[in-house]
This record gives structure tokens, sequence and C-alpha cells, in this order.
């Protein structure tokens, strides 16, 4: 009488199981890895966007003040040569 002859079967079964079982879990800590990096690099690049775009609204309201206190001059050159 032959008693073991399923137990090679159910041992690879359960092998199988636990090496697809780890290969999972690594994944799933590899995935929360990446899933910070590509969070940091996400707000590095909004940081990046952030500044750009404040130094151009710096540059665009100098260059606007600029102009406004140059029409004023002009403005005023007009009405003081009126007065005389």
């Amino acid at each position: 009488m032959n008693r073991f002859p399923k137990y090679p079967i159910v041992a690879a079964l359960v092998f199988g199981f636990g090496l697809t079982t780890g290969a999972f879990a690594q994944t799933a800590g590899q995935d929360l890895k990446n899933a910070g990096t590509e969070t940091k690099d996400a707000a590095k690049g909004t940081a990046k966007a952030a500044k750009t775009a404040a130094r151009k609204t710096k540059h665009g309201v100098k260059k606007g003040a600029h102009a406004v206190a140059s029409g004023t001059q002009k403005g005023a050159a007009k009405v003081e040569e009126k007065t005389q």
C-alpha cells in the first residue's frame, strides 16, 4: 500500500504558494518606496514651478511699475510745460 504519493504534490503546492506570497510582499514594499519617490519628485517639480512663476510675476510687476512711473513723469512734464 502506497501511503505517501500525495505528499510531494502537496509540498510543491505549499512551497510554490510561499514563493508567490514572498514575491508579492517584496513587490508591495517596492511599490511603497516608488510611491514615496514619485511624491518627492512631484513636490520638487511643484516647488520649481512656483519659484519660476514668482520670478516672472516679480519681473512683470517691476516692468509695470516702471512704465507707470515713466508715464507719470511724462504727464508731469506736460503739465509743467502748459503752466509756463
